[in-house]
């Protein structure tokens, strides 16, 4: 049964922090443009298919199962109507060769999706597919400007143009009665492929690239249009309380 995005978005995303509800609501699949704002040239599709030599779409096919970035790969970045504290995602993403992505929790904090593919662990950074991104600060000296960031324990990526799944367990900072934040943010665990591939990452602020501002209890998810093609298939979000 196909169900109409807007009113599940709004009761699965406002929940309060302090518990679940009796009856948790059902998994929202944010594939719908509806669920979305500043969606660009984002579009649907019935079939997409990376090219596995160059940075474009080698083919698409008209339908409603994809969501993608428009024909050339690059538009705004979409962002969610609905805000959230913690969270479970369940991401299903194809790009092609060399291509570029990324989504933000709550606007701030990135994982990264990158054609990683082949790439040795030892050489892997935060910059790669399924790196917790660095943070950035203009103020500090040039070639120092970013900082933290942590790299994927290992490289699950598989090749360009194949599609490559992410499990995100995310927990939002926490603040206290007067607004002052207790506690950062975690990914406490991110599976890529099948792979754990964070495990317990603590972010001490928003990571480059994240919105700007204070950081604060909730906020939208981010997904990253305009670094190159990427198409998903699967974005389910779920609401969560981490301890």
């Amino acid at each position: 049964m196909k169900l109409s995005l807007l009113p599940v978005l709004s009761a699965l995303l406002v929940l309060p922090l302090t518990g679940r509800a009796e009856t948790p609501p059902e998994p929202l699949q944010l594939l719908d443009l509806d669920a979305w704002t500043d969606t660009g040239i984002w579009a649907k599709a019935g079939e997409i298919h990376g090219s596995t030599q160059e940075k474009k779409w080698k083919s698409v096919t008209p339908g409603v199962t994809v969501l993608y970035n428009g024909a050339e790969g690059k538009t705004t970045n979409m962002v969610s109507k609905g805000e959230h504290g913690d969270v479970e995602l369940e991401v299903e993403f194809m790009i092609p060769k060399s291509s570029n992505s990324g989504i933000y929790l709550m606007a701030r904090y990135e994982v990264q999706i990158l054609d990683s593919y082949g790439k040795a662990d030892d050489g892997l950074s935060f910059g790669d597919c399924g790196g917790v991104y660095e943070r950035w600060d203009e103020g500090k000296p040039e070639g120092s400007n970013g900082y933290e960031g942590t790299a994927p324990a290992t490289n699950a990526s598989t090749a360009p143009g194949t599609w490559q799944t992410y499990q995100i367990q995310f927990r939002a900072p926490r603040f206290d009665a007067a607004g002052k934040k207790t506690e950062n943010a975690r990914f406490l665990r991110v599976v890529h492929n099948g792979v754990v591939i964070h495990e317990d990452v603590e972010v001490t602020g928003p990571t480059r690239g994240g919105a700007a501002g204070p950081e604060v209890p909730r906020g939208p998810v981010i997904v990253q249009g305009d670094h190159g093609p990427v198409a998903f298939r699967k974005f389910i979000v779920r609401h969560n309380t981490f301890k």
